[in-house]
């Protein structure tokens, strides 16, 4: 592993040792992805930008010991979206290149604050596109629900997300049906 990411996992690991609020977290490590962003050039290897022509990739950077924390690249070609999605933990996400495109959704039924699984209505929120360089993040109070992805129009994106667990499984939402469900993801190990 490149010393830069050597050192980011450290400053991650030291700020989770300090607090567990994920707002702080976020707050605390969002400069730290920025820099990340900007350097990754030059310290990804060949293995974290290996992409899927049938979705989206993503490819595992590093993960902690005790499974707090994990870091991936996604590789985006045009066109390619996930599902909508919450995670259930904080995230931060910095762009390498390219324009990651990220649409957010609200809980609009009824007593949106159960944890249920069925009876579930959304209604699309902001939109925000993050170019190289552009930095984003998220906690899990309420649930951070949306999709994102690359439009079919745009050049290819590579991104950085880092994520508060390992993140190998999460919440996806069928807007028609109105339903959740856990859904695990899949990744490459580099």
């Amino acid at each position: 592993m490149h010393p830069s990411l050597k050192a980011f996992r450290s400053v991650c690991e030291t700020v989770l040792t300090e607090t567990s609020a994920p707002s702080r977290i976020v707050r605390r490590l969002a400069p730290h992805m920025h820099s990340l962003a900007k350097a990754a050039e030059r310290i990804l290897e060949p293995a974290h930008r290996r992409g899927d022509p049938d979705g989206y990739a993503r490819n595992l950077i590093f993960s902690g010991d005790n499974g707090t924390l994990s870091l991936f690249t996604l590789v985006w070609a045009p066109g390619q979206w996930t599902p909508i999605h919450d995670h259930g933990t904080w995230g931060i996400v910095g762009v390498v290149e390219g324009v990651l495109e990220e649409q957010s959704f609200l809980r609009v039924d009824a007593q949106a604050d159960l944890d249920r699984h069925d009876g579930i209505e959304l209604s699309p929120g902001g939109l925000v596109l993050l170019p190289p360089g552009g930095v984003s993040t998220f906690v899990p109070d309420p649930d951070h629900i949306h999709e994102t992805g690359v439009a079919r129009e745009r050049e290819p994106t590579l991104s950085l997300h880092l994520y508060g667990r390992v993140l190998n499984d999460f919440h996806v939402y069928d807007r028609i049906a109105g339903t959740r469900e856990r859904m695990r993801v899949a990744y490459r190990d580099t």
